[in-house]
């Protein structure tokens, strides 16, 4: 993990709270890994979104019946 870190606080309903005490979890640690693993799906659609932009561009119509008779033809 980076050594430069930020804090960021989150605020839960008190019953959640007593709720969470009863289990010995590293809570600050699961919502850590919970938000890095939201990030990284974030930026996968992002660049799935980017990629489809940039592809749009270099569509090419085909004729596939054409492709196919002549693949059979063979």
């Amino acid at each position: 993990m980076n050594t430069v870190s930020s804090t960021f606080t989150v605020r839960v309903p008190k019953k959640l709270k007593e709720k969470m005490r009863k289990y010995p979890v590293e809570w600050s640690e699961e919502v850590r890994r919970f938000i890095e693993a939201r990030v990284r799906q974030l930026e996968l659609a992002e660049t799935i979104r980017n990629v489809g932009k940039k592809a749009e561009g270099r569509k090419v119509t085909v004729d596939s019946t054409g492709l196919i008779r002549e693949d059979r033809e063979r």
